[in-house]
């Protein structure tokens, strides 16, 4: 049986948010904010993409909702309580993120970049992880595929087999919401389509909740069930992608105007 077989939630769980932003609105300077009054709903069980220009707010939102910056106004509640009253280590047990760029020391093993990832359970005193630890580690590892790389230094690892490790680590807190900031960015195609198979992996066969910024339209109208377009600090759309994606979409979120063809029955946004 797999590792967390046991808490499967499935893709058929009901349309219920796991966390809410409720109002929120957030400056950098004090002055001129960035979001002002955002609401979304985070539904459990599906795979929810943030998609927008650069400069739309996706990145700072992504922050707010994992605790990397504070609101000046407004909530996000994760299973209906505040994450503003939440430690850190109480978020990390809820909540695991990969973040864009990631570093780790050039001679550190895959095995104790993945053991990490059990941090927010380890007390003070302990210097070493229990059976559970241990198993949740092991897990990651074979889920992501990197068991066979457990003893190399991460920095020997391909740029898309590194991403798998960070993947990795933050599934050994075997939470059931996954945070993901441009997991394919500077991955060849090939990396990109593996990764983002695996992201449905996670959420098909695990029950995961995954919340991920996106860049490829095309990738977010393949995996993703539930898709958030932001224009200018605001969400001007959201709904399911072969729905919502339009060449007037395309036109007012990137301001050019693409074709929209349908092929096999899926849509796509065609390059000219």
């Amino acid at each position: 049986m797999a590792y967390k077989e046991t808490n499967r939630a499935g893709n058929g769980a009901a349309d219920m948010p796991v966390m809410q932003v409720q109002d929120l609105s957030f400056s950098y300077d004090g002055t001129v904010n960035i979001l002002e009054g955002l609401n979304l709903d985070i539904q459990k069980g599906k795979i929810t993409v943030l998609l927008g220009a650069n400069g739309c707010g996706k990145s700072t939102l992504f922050k707010l909702m994992t605790k990397n910056l504070y609101p000046d106004e407004g909530s996000v509640l994760l299973s209906g309580e505040d994450i503003g009253d939440m430690g850190l280590k109480e978020f990390a047990r809820k909540a695991a993120i990969v973040h864009q760029n990631n570093t780790a020391p050039p001679d550190l093993r895959v095995e104790t970049l993945v053991g990490y990832g059990r941090t927010p359970y380890l007390n003070a005193f302990q210097t070493a992880g229990t059976q559970e630890d241990q198993r949740a580690v092991e897990w990651a590892m074979q889920v992501t595929n990197v068991a066979k790389y457990r003893s190399r230094p991460v920095s020997e690892l391909s740029g898309g087999q590194r991403q798998r490790v960070w993947i990795a680590m933050a599934l050994a807190m075997t939470t059931d919401i996954l945070f993901l900031d441009e997991c394919t960015a500077f991955l060849d195609i090939r990396y990109q389509i593996g990764i983002m198979q695996l992201v449905r992996d996670l959420n098909r066969e695990y029950g995961m909740t995954i919340v991920m910024i996106l860049h490829d339209v095309n990738q977010a109208m393949e995996y993703a069930d539930m898709l958030v377009g932001m224009k200018n600090g605001r969400i001007i759309a959201e709904g399911d992608p072969q729905e919502t994606v339009t060449p007037a979409f395309i036109r007012e979120i990137y301001g050019i105007d693409l074709p929209v063809a349908e092929i096999g029955g899926k849509k796509f946004v065609m390059a000219v």
